[in-house]
C-alpha cells in the first residue's frame, strides 16, 4: 500500500515531514504526498515550520525541488508568497501570526502551480494554523517540518511524522543508515512520568532551563537564570543537588552541554534530562553510547509517531547510492517502520 493510502487508512489528520539533513529528499516526499492526495480526491492543507518551496536552498545554494499544488488545496503561507506563486489563490482569512516573512494567511488554490510555504516558527503557531486549515475544509494537513537545533516548533503537534533520509547526509551508505537508525531510536525514547508533567510544563511553557526537584515529598520546578542551555552545562551542574530529579531543556540538547556538565559532575546517574521531543536531540551515536555508560537518562515531553521513512539515494554533490542496497540496509537496521522509495511508488491518478 502506498504511503499516503497508509496515512488515510490509519485516520491521521495531520502529518509532519522532517529531513535528516538538507537535500535528503523531504520536498520530493512532500510533492509525492501532494500528488497522492490529488489522486485520491482528498482535500489537502499545507503549511511549513519556517520556509520551504524556494528554488534554491538558501543555506547550501543548491537547486531543490519546488512545491507544486492543485486546485482546491488549502495553503497557510504569507501574502507575499501568495502573490509570487505561479499557482493562483483566493485568500480566505488572515491570521494574527506574524513571521519575518509576513503575516500568515489562509488561501485556497484556484489554479494549479508552484508555491513557496512560510509558516509559523513556534509550536503554538503551528498548532493554530493546522486547526485553521482543518476548519476551512482540509481533511489532511501536511506540515513541512524541521530537524533543526534552531527551530522553536515541534513536529509533535501533528498526529504523525514522515522522516526523509538520503545520500546528502554522508558519503558512506552505512553511515547514513546508522545515523538514520539512531534518529529513529531517539523517536522511541520514553515520555516523562506523569507525576512530573506539571513541573516540567511550567518550565517548558515559559521557555526556561530549569530543574525539577522532590522536596519533602513535593515535586517543584526551579527555573535557572539562563536564557539558553548553550554552553551552560557547568552552570546547570552547579545547581544540581540530591533533590534534583530532572533537568529540563526547552530548546535543543547536544554533545557540548552534556560534556560541560560532566566537567562538574562525574556521572549522569539518578537524574533525567528532558526535552520537548526527539527532534531536539543532537547527540552523535558514538557520544550517545558514551553518555549511556555514564548513566544518561533522557526523557521526552511530547511523543512523535513515525509512520514512514523515505530515502533519496542521490546527493546534490554528485554521488549516488544503489537504491536497492540502500532500501535493504535501511529495512535491516530499522525493522517495523515502512521504508519508502517515493520515486518508485505509483500514484493512482483519477483525473
Amino acid at each position: 500500500m502506498a504511503l499516503f493510502e497508509q496515512i488515510i487508512d490509519a485516520g491521521y489528520k495531520s502529518i509532519s515531514l522532517i529531513g535528516m539533513s538538507k537535500n535528503a529528499g523531504k520536498t520530493v516526499a512532500l510533492n509525492h504526498l501532494i500528488d497522492s492526495a490529488q489522486g485520491l480526491s482528498v482535500t489537502l492543507g499545507l503549511t511549513s515550520i519556517g520556509r520551504d518551496g524556494e528554488r534554491q536552498d538558501l543555506v547550501t545554494e543548491t537547486h531543490k525541488p519546488t512545491i507544486y499544488v492543485y486546485r482546491g488545496t488549502l495553503i497557510a503561507t504569507t501574502k507575499n508568497f501568495v502573490e509570487q506563486a505561479t499557482a493562483r489563490m483566493e485568500i480566505l482569512a488572515s491570521t494574527s501570526i506574524h513571521t519575518a516573512m509576513g503575516t500568515i494567511i489562509i488561501a485556497k488554490v484556484t489554479y494549479d502551480g508552484y508555491i513557496e510555504l512560510a509558516g509559523p516558527s513556534t509550536t503554538g503557531g503551528t498548532s493554530i494554523v493546522v486547526d485553521l486549515l482543518h476548519k476551512h475544509g482540509a481533511s489532511v494537513v501536511l506540515v513541512d517540518g524541521a530537524l533543526d537545533r534552531r527551530s522553536l516548533a515541534s513536529p509533535s503537534v501533528t498526529d504523525a511524522t514522515v522522516l526523509a533520509t538520503g545520500a546528502a547526509l554522508h558519503r558512506q551508505l552505512l553511515e547514513v543508515v546508522n545515523l538514520t537508525a539512531h534518529r529513529v531510536d531517539l523517536f522511541h525514547l520514553p515520555l516523562i512520568d506523569s507525576i512530573y508533567q506539571q513541573a516540567v510544563n511550567e518550565l517548558m511553557d515559559n521557555g526556561r532551563v530549569g530543574l525539577v526537584k522532590r522536596v519533602e515529598g513535593q515535586i517543584v520546578s526551579q527555573a535557572l537564570d539562563l536564557k539558553t542551555a548553550l554552553g551552560a552545562g557547568q552552570l546547570i551542574g552547579g545547581q544540581v543537588d540530591d533533590n534534583t530529579t530532572h533537568i529540563v531543556i526547552p530548546g535543543s540538547i547536544g554533545n557540548y552541554i552534556i560534556d560541560s556538565f560532566l566537567e562538574v559532575k562525574k556521572h549522569l546517574k539518578d537524574i533525567a534530562w528532558v526535552v520537548e521531543d526527539a527532534t531536539k536531540i543532537f547527540i552523535a551515536p558514538d557520544k550517545w553510547r558514551y553518555y549511556l555508560k555514564k548513566g544518561l537518562t533522557l526523557r521526552i515531553k511530547s511523543p512523535i509517531k513515525l509512520v514512514g521513512i523515505t530515502y533519496n539515494p542521490t546527493s546534490p554533490k554528485g554521488y549516488t547510492f544503489d537504491p536497492d542496497e540502500f532500501e535493504r540496509r535501511l529495512k535491516a537496521a530499522i525493522p517495523g517502520v515502512p521504508i519508502i522509495d517515493v520515486m518508485a511508488e505509483e500514484i493512482p491518478w483519477n483525473f
